[in-house]
């Protein structure tokens, strides 16, 4: 019964050692895990921020573009309607056919003139949501296309 109580007592012996450097590498490698998540975490929301932030300017310009486009359309029908009032009263008013003609001539002109001014002012608009589409939009693709190669190139770095 000694030896038996003196095999046991060794393997005992030998087993809390090892029991004790697997706790303490487990709890290591826990902490070293944490920090993984960490940084995974903060890197997700470095990433999700950027897209974010790269939608809004993305609706920030559509909403300007279709403001303008609508605010554009409102003073026509409204520039329209005063030229419809006032040309009807001419020719209401007019006394002579002569001048009623040249109503009808100035009309005419004054239609065709604000139909191209207006057509001007909607093709400008999106001529230059065009241009900030290349130049803000396109740049903050870039710079988040870049952030994220960068960031992508730095992890193999930090696991060693």
């Amino acid at each position: 019964m000694d030896a038996f109580l003196l095999v046991s007592t060794a393997l005992i012996l030998i087993a809390a050692p090892v029991i004790a450097l697997a706790i303490s590498d487990h709890l290591q490698n826990r902490r070293i895990l944490i920090r993984l998540q960490s940084a995974q975490r903060r890197a997700n929301s470095h990433i999700q921020k950027g897209r974010m932030e790269l939608m809004e300017t993305r609706n920030r310009a559509r909403l300007l573009e279709d403001s303008i486009k609508h605010g554009t359309s409102a003073v026509e029908k409204m520039h329209q309607a005063i030229a419809t009032t006032t040309f009807s009263l001419i020719d209401h008013f007019a006394t002579d056919e002569e001048v009623r003609e040249r109503a009808q001539r100035v009309r005419d002109t004054h239609n065709t003139t604000s139909r191209q001014i207006y057509q001007a002012a909607r093709t400008t608009n999106k001529a230059l949501h065009l241009l900030a589409d290349t130049l803000i939009i396109s740049r903050k693709e870039k710079k988040l296309t870049m952030r994220t190669q960068t960031q992508n190139r730095k992890r193999p770095k930090d696991k060693k």
